[in-house]
Protein backbone atom coordinates (compact mmCIF):
# COMPACT_ATOMS: atom_id res chain seq x y z
CA UNK A 1 0.00 0.00 0.00
CA UNK A 2 2.98 2.23 0.82
CA UNK A 3 3.91 2.04 -3.11
CA UNK A 4 0.29 2.94 -4.17
CA UNK A 5 -0.08 5.95 -1.68
CA UNK A 6 3.61 7.20 -2.87
CA UNK A 7 2.41 7.33 -6.62
CA UNK A 8 -0.69 8.95 -5.86
CA UNK A 9 1.06 11.49 -3.97
CA UNK A 10 3.64 12.14 -6.14
CA UNK A 11 2.57 11.38 -9.60
CA UNK A 12 5.50 13.73 -11.13
CA UNK A 13 9.06 12.42 -10.66
CA UNK A 14 11.27 14.63 -8.37
CA UNK A 15 13.74 14.91 -11.92
CA UNK A 16 10.94 16.18 -13.68
CA UNK A 17 9.47 18.25 -10.95
CA UNK A 18 12.98 19.99 -10.54
CA UNK A 19 13.24 20.64 -14.66
CA UNK A 20 9.79 22.31 -14.39
CA UNK A 21 10.42 24.34 -11.61
CA UNK A 22 13.80 25.61 -13.48
CA UNK A 23 12.24 26.53 -16.37
CA UNK A 24 9.22 28.62 -14.41
CA UNK A 25 12.47 30.48 -13.15
CA UNK A 26 14.14 31.68 -16.79
CA UNK A 27 10.36 32.72 -17.31
CA UNK A 28 8.09 31.82 -20.40
CA UNK A 29 9.59 33.72 -22.95
CA UNK A 30 10.95 31.93 -25.60
CA UNK A 31 12.64 34.87 -27.14
CA UNK A 32 16.16 35.06 -27.56
CA UNK A 33 17.96 37.17 -24.82
CA UNK A 34 21.42 37.60 -26.49
CA UNK A 35 22.18 40.46 -28.94
CA UNK A 36 23.18 37.26 -31.11
CA UNK A 37 20.37 35.59 -31.28
CA UNK A 38 18.35 38.90 -31.82
CA UNK A 39 20.35 39.43 -34.56
CA UNK A 40 19.79 36.57 -35.92
CA UNK A 41 15.91 36.42 -35.81
CA UNK A 42 15.99 39.65 -37.42
CA UNK A 43 17.84 38.78 -40.25
CA UNK A 44 15.71 35.50 -40.56
CA UNK A 45 12.12 37.66 -40.20
CA UNK A 46 13.96 39.79 -42.99
CA UNK A 47 14.39 37.23 -45.50
CA UNK A 48 10.78 35.68 -44.71
CA UNK A 49 9.83 38.93 -45.76
CA UNK A 50 11.72 39.58 -48.83
CA UNK A 51 10.82 35.93 -50.00
CA UNK A 52 7.02 37.09 -49.62
CA UNK A 53 7.69 40.47 -51.12
CA UNK A 54 9.23 38.54 -54.16
CA UNK A 55 6.84 36.31 -54.58
CA UNK A 56 3.77 38.39 -54.75
CA UNK A 57 5.46 40.89 -57.23
CA UNK A 58 6.13 37.56 -59.50
CA UNK A 59 2.25 36.69 -59.31
CA UNK A 60 1.18 40.13 -60.08
CA UNK A 61 3.53 40.28 -62.80
CA UNK A 62 2.14 36.71 -64.52
CA UNK A 63 -1.29 37.69 -64.10
CA UNK A 64 -1.69 39.40 -67.21
CA UNK A 65 0.60 36.60 -69.15
CA UNK A 66 -1.76 34.28 -67.78
CA UNK A 67 -4.93 35.70 -68.91
CA UNK A 68 -3.37 35.88 -72.35
CA UNK A 69 -2.89 32.49 -71.96
CA UNK A 70 -6.62 31.39 -71.00
CA UNK A 71 -7.88 33.95 -73.56
CA UNK A 72 -5.72 32.31 -76.29
CA UNK A 73 -6.91 28.94 -75.28
CA UNK A 74 -10.69 30.05 -75.13
CA UNK A 75 -10.44 31.60 -78.51
CA UNK A 76 -9.52 28.10 -80.02
CA UNK A 77 -12.00 26.07 -78.38
CA UNK A 78 -14.67 28.79 -79.95
CA UNK A 79 -12.83 28.31 -83.38
CA UNK A 80 -12.84 24.44 -83.34
CA UNK A 81 -16.75 24.66 -82.20
CA UNK A 82 -17.28 27.48 -84.97
CA UNK A 83 -15.61 25.15 -87.59
CA UNK A 84 -17.69 21.94 -86.29
CA UNK A 85 -21.11 23.69 -86.46
CA UNK A 86 -20.06 24.62 -90.27
CA UNK A 87 -19.14 20.89 -90.99
CA UNK A 88 -22.38 19.66 -89.64
CA UNK A 89 -24.25 22.25 -91.54
CA UNK A 90 -22.47 21.68 -94.68
CA UNK A 91 -23.30 17.77 -93.99
CA UNK A 92 -26.51 18.71 -93.35
CA UNK A 93 -27.00 21.05 -97.28
CA UNK A 94 -24.84 17.79 -98.92
CA UNK A 95 -27.27 15.47 -97.59
CA UNK A 96 -30.36 18.03 -98.80
CA UNK A 97 -28.69 18.23 -102.40
CA UNK A 98 -28.36 13.86 -102.10
CA UNK A 99 -31.91 13.43 -101.59
CA UNK A 100 -32.85 16.44 -104.22
CA UNK A 101 -31.24 14.02 -106.73
CA UNK A 102 -32.37 11.07 -105.75
CA UNK A 103 -36.21 12.01 -106.19
CA UNK A 104 -35.06 13.76 -109.43
CA UNK A 105 -33.53 10.65 -111.09
CA UNK A 106 -36.70 8.67 -109.30
CA UNK A 107 -39.05 11.28 -111.29
CA UNK A 108 -37.37 11.78 -114.15
CA UNK A 109 -37.67 8.07 -115.44
CA UNK A 110 -38.91 6.72 -118.37
CA UNK A 111 -40.31 3.53 -119.99
CA UNK A 112 -37.31 3.02 -121.93
CA UNK A 113 -35.39 2.50 -118.80
CA UNK A 114 -37.58 0.51 -116.84
CA UNK A 115 -38.02 -1.92 -120.32
CA UNK A 116 -34.02 -2.19 -119.69
CA UNK A 117 -34.51 -2.67 -115.98
CA UNK A 118 -36.56 -5.16 -116.68
CA UNK A 119 -34.82 -6.91 -119.48
CA UNK A 120 -31.69 -7.16 -117.46
CA UNK A 121 -33.30 -8.55 -114.28
CA UNK A 122 -35.37 -11.52 -116.92
CA UNK A 123 -38.76 -10.10 -115.95
CA UNK A 124 -38.87 -9.08 -119.59
CA UNK A 125 -38.43 -10.26 -122.95
CA UNK A 126 -35.15 -9.37 -124.38
CA UNK A 127 -33.85 -9.44 -127.98
CA UNK A 128 -29.73 -9.19 -129.44
CA UNK A 129 -27.63 -11.51 -130.90
CA UNK A 130 -25.92 -14.61 -129.09
CA UNK A 131 -25.69 -18.11 -129.03
CA UNK A 132 -27.59 -21.22 -129.40
CA UNK A 133 -26.50 -24.57 -127.27
CA UNK A 134 -28.05 -27.65 -127.73
CA UNK A 135 -27.69 -30.78 -125.30
CA UNK A 136 -28.94 -34.25 -125.78
CA UNK A 137 -28.73 -37.42 -124.41
CA UNK A 138 -26.33 -40.26 -126.03
CA UNK A 139 -27.66 -41.95 -128.92
CA UNK A 140 -30.09 -44.87 -127.97
CA UNK A 141 -30.03 -43.71 -124.31
CA UNK A 142 -33.10 -44.83 -121.86
CA UNK A 143 -34.46 -44.35 -118.86
CA UNK A 144 -32.89 -45.86 -115.45
CA UNK A 145 -30.19 -44.47 -113.58
CA UNK A 146 -29.46 -44.05 -110.24
CA UNK A 147 -30.98 -40.53 -108.95
CA UNK A 148 -29.13 -40.18 -105.35
CA UNK A 149 -25.94 -40.78 -107.83
CA UNK A 150 -26.30 -40.58 -111.36
CA UNK A 151 -22.46 -41.21 -112.44
CA UNK A 152 -22.10 -44.07 -110.39
CA UNK A 153 -25.20 -45.38 -111.29
CA UNK A 154 -24.83 -48.81 -113.26
CA UNK A 155 -27.34 -47.95 -116.11
CA UNK A 156 -25.96 -44.35 -116.75
CA UNK A 157 -22.99 -45.37 -118.65
CA UNK A 158 -24.74 -46.98 -121.04
CA UNK A 159 -27.96 -44.36 -121.89
CA UNK A 160 -25.79 -42.05 -121.48
CA UNK A 161 -28.58 -39.15 -119.98
CA UNK A 162 -28.15 -35.54 -119.58
CA UNK A 163 -28.49 -35.07 -115.90
CA UNK A 164 -29.25 -31.70 -113.94
CA UNK A 165 -25.91 -30.71 -112.92
CA UNK A 166 -24.64 -31.25 -116.65
CA UNK A 167 -26.65 -28.55 -117.79
CA UNK A 168 -25.85 -26.23 -114.25
CA UNK A 169 -22.65 -26.51 -115.67
CA UNK A 170 -23.29 -25.45 -119.44
CA UNK A 171 -25.67 -22.91 -117.61
CA UNK A 172 -22.98 -21.47 -115.41
CA UNK A 173 -20.15 -21.56 -118.01
CA UNK A 174 -21.96 -19.07 -120.06
CA UNK A 175 -22.76 -16.47 -117.47
CA UNK A 176 -18.80 -16.93 -116.78
CA UNK A 177 -18.35 -16.20 -120.31
CA UNK A 178 -20.02 -12.99 -120.46
CA UNK A 179 -23.57 -13.79 -121.24
CA UNK A 180 -26.34 -10.96 -120.17
CA UNK A 181 -29.40 -13.44 -120.10
CA UNK A 182 -29.84 -17.58 -120.27
CA UNK A 183 -33.01 -19.48 -121.09
CA UNK A 184 -33.36 -22.78 -120.92
CA UNK A 185 -36.09 -23.96 -122.87
CA UNK A 186 -38.09 -21.86 -123.15
CA UNK A 187 -37.56 -20.99 -119.47
CA UNK A 188 -35.75 -17.61 -118.68
CA UNK A 189 -33.42 -17.73 -115.95
CA UNK A 190 -33.16 -15.42 -113.37
CA UNK A 191 -31.29 -14.91 -110.16
CA UNK A 192 -34.30 -16.98 -107.92
CA UNK A 193 -34.12 -19.57 -110.82
CA UNK A 194 -32.98 -23.12 -109.91
CA UNK A 195 -32.17 -25.65 -111.81
CA UNK A 196 -33.01 -29.54 -110.26
CA UNK A 197 -33.60 -33.11 -110.71
CA UNK A 198 -36.95 -35.01 -109.69
CA UNK A 199 -36.37 -38.69 -110.68
CA UNK A 200 -35.30 -38.72 -114.22
CA UNK A 201 -36.70 -35.14 -115.50
CA UNK A 202 -34.65 -31.62 -115.17
CA UNK A 203 -36.84 -29.22 -113.44
CA UNK A 204 -36.31 -25.76 -114.34
CA UNK A 205 -38.24 -23.21 -111.27
CA UNK A 206 -40.47 -26.18 -110.70
CA UNK A 207 -41.40 -26.74 -114.57
CA UNK A 208 -39.93 -29.92 -116.14
CA UNK A 209 -38.05 -30.37 -119.45
CA UNK A 210 -37.48 -32.93 -122.01
CA UNK A 211 -34.54 -33.27 -124.05
CA UNK A 212 -33.18 -31.78 -126.38
CA UNK A 213 -31.91 -29.11 -124.09
CA UNK A 214 -32.03 -25.78 -125.68
CA UNK A 215 -29.66 -23.12 -123.91
CA UNK A 216 -29.78 -19.73 -125.65
CA UNK A 217 -27.76 -16.86 -124.23
CA UNK A 218 -27.65 -13.34 -125.46
CA UNK A 219 -24.17 -11.67 -125.98
CA UNK A 220 -21.53 -10.73 -128.52
CA UNK A 221 -21.85 -14.40 -130.13
CA UNK A 222 -18.51 -15.04 -131.20
CA UNK A 223 -16.90 -14.13 -128.14
CA UNK A 224 -19.29 -15.63 -125.83
CA UNK A 225 -18.92 -19.18 -127.89
CA UNK A 226 -14.92 -18.41 -127.89
CA UNK A 227 -15.08 -17.99 -124.25
CA UNK A 228 -17.47 -20.15 -122.88
CA UNK A 229 -15.60 -23.15 -125.05
CA UNK A 230 -12.21 -22.14 -123.40
CA UNK A 231 -13.74 -22.01 -119.23
CA UNK A 232 -15.08 -24.86 -117.37
CA UNK A 233 -18.39 -25.52 -118.71
CA UNK A 234 -17.04 -25.52 -122.54
CA UNK A 235 -14.25 -28.51 -121.23
CA UNK A 236 -17.09 -30.43 -118.90
CA UNK A 237 -19.47 -30.79 -121.77
CA UNK A 238 -16.65 -32.23 -124.00
CA UNK A 239 -15.82 -34.57 -121.11
CA UNK A 240 -19.10 -36.22 -120.88
CA UNK A 241 -19.33 -36.25 -124.52
CA UNK A 242 -16.33 -38.39 -124.78
CA UNK A 243 -17.02 -40.47 -121.88
CA UNK A 244 -21.10 -40.83 -122.32
CA UNK A 245 -21.49 -39.94 -125.40
CA UNK A 246 -23.77 -37.13 -124.66
CA UNK A 247 -23.81 -34.60 -127.62
CA UNK A 248 -23.58 -30.92 -127.75
CA UNK A 249 -23.98 -28.19 -130.22
CA UNK A 250 -22.90 -24.58 -130.11
CA UNK A 251 -23.21 -21.89 -133.05
CA UNK A 252 -23.96 -18.39 -133.03
CA UNK A 253 -27.02 -16.38 -133.81
CA UNK A 254 -27.61 -13.03 -135.44
CA UNK A 255 -30.71 -13.15 -133.27
CA UNK A 256 -32.33 -14.13 -130.38
CA UNK A 257 -35.62 -14.03 -128.66
CA UNK A 258 -35.65 -14.98 -124.81
CA UNK A 259 -39.11 -14.44 -123.06
CA UNK A 260 -39.90 -12.97 -119.71
CA UNK A 261 -39.57 -15.23 -116.64
CA UNK A 262 -42.43 -16.80 -115.46
CA UNK A 263 -44.23 -15.97 -112.07
CA UNK A 264 -41.36 -13.04 -111.21
CA UNK A 265 -42.77 -9.48 -111.05
CA UNK A 266 -40.72 -6.57 -111.34
CA UNK A 267 -41.06 -4.03 -108.91
CA UNK A 268 -39.42 -0.15 -108.42
CA UNK A 269 -39.30 2.42 -105.70
CA UNK A 270 -40.39 6.07 -105.83
CA UNK A 271 -39.48 8.88 -103.30
CA UNK A 272 -41.30 8.65 -100.19
CA UNK A 273 -42.17 12.94 -100.28
CA UNK A 274 -43.83 13.12 -104.35
CA UNK A 275 -46.55 13.73 -104.85
CA UNK A 276 -47.26 11.07 -107.06
CA UNK A 277 -45.62 8.26 -105.15
CA UNK A 278 -44.60 4.98 -107.05
CA UNK A 279 -45.45 1.76 -105.10
CA UNK A 280 -42.68 0.58 -102.23
CA UNK A 281 -39.64 -1.35 -103.38
CA UNK A 282 -39.98 -4.81 -102.36
CA UNK A 283 -37.67 -7.56 -103.73
CA UNK A 284 -39.44 -10.24 -106.07
CA UNK A 285 -41.50 -13.10 -104.52
CA UNK A 286 -39.39 -16.01 -104.49
CA UNK A 287 -39.17 -18.76 -107.27
CA UNK A 288 -41.64 -21.82 -106.34
CA UNK A 289 -38.20 -24.12 -106.41
CA UNK A 290 -36.28 -21.66 -103.96
CA UNK A 291 -32.91 -19.96 -104.77
CA UNK A 292 -29.92 -22.08 -106.65
CA UNK A 293 -26.45 -20.82 -107.27
CA UNK A 294 -26.76 -23.06 -110.07
CA UNK A 295 -28.25 -21.35 -112.74
CA UNK A 296 -27.06 -17.66 -111.37
CA UNK A 297 -24.25 -15.97 -112.60
CA UNK A 298 -21.00 -16.68 -110.90
CA UNK A 299 -19.87 -13.96 -108.45
CA UNK A 300 -17.37 -12.08 -110.35
CA UNK A 301 -18.61 -13.46 -113.58
CA UNK A 302 -19.31 -9.85 -116.62
CA UNK A 303 -22.96 -11.58 -116.53
CA UNK A 304 -23.05 -11.08 -112.88
CA UNK A 305 -21.75 -7.41 -113.12
CA UNK A 306 -24.22 -6.16 -115.28
CA UNK A 307 -25.97 -3.72 -113.14
CA UNK A 308 -25.83 -1.01 -115.41
CA UNK A 309 -27.18 -0.33 -119.08
CA UNK A 310 -26.80 -3.81 -121.50
CA UNK A 311 -24.07 -3.70 -123.47
CA UNK A 312 -24.33 -2.74 -127.09
CA UNK A 313 -25.16 -5.99 -128.44
CA UNK A 314 -28.38 -6.39 -126.93
CA UNK A 315 -31.48 -4.40 -127.76
CA UNK A 316 -33.88 -4.45 -125.62
CA UNK A 317 -37.78 -4.92 -126.49
CA UNK A 318 -39.16 -5.45 -122.38
CA UNK A 319 -42.28 -5.63 -121.84
CA UNK A 320 -42.70 -4.51 -117.99
CA UNK A 321 -45.26 -4.41 -115.49
CA UNK A 322 -43.38 -1.68 -113.22
CA UNK A 323 -43.70 1.92 -113.40
CA UNK A 324 -41.75 3.80 -115.21
CA UNK A 325 -39.39 5.02 -111.79
CA UNK A 326 -36.85 4.00 -110.15
CA UNK A 327 -34.37 0.62 -109.39
CA UNK A 328 -35.18 -2.58 -109.66
CA UNK A 329 -34.05 -6.10 -108.40
CA UNK A 330 -30.39 -6.70 -109.02
CA UNK A 331 -29.47 -8.95 -112.61
CA UNK A 332 -28.26 -11.96 -113.34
Amino acid sequence: MSLLTTVMEHSLDDGYAEAARARGAEGSSRLPTTAKGRLVLALGLALATVVVTVGAVNTHAAAPVLAKERDALVSRVNEANAAADALQRQVEEDRDKVEQAQDAALQTGDDGGAAALAAQTGTGEITGPGVKLVIDDASGSGSGGNVSDPRNGGGYGKNGRVKDHDLQYAVNGLWLAGAEAVSVNGQRLTALSAIRAAGDAILVDNRPLVPPYTVLAIGDGPRLARAFQDNEGGHYLKIIQDSYGIRSTLSTQKSLTLPAALGVTLRVAGPEASAEPSPAATPPPPSPSGSSASSAPPSGSPGAARSGTPSKSARSTAKSTSTPTGTGAATP
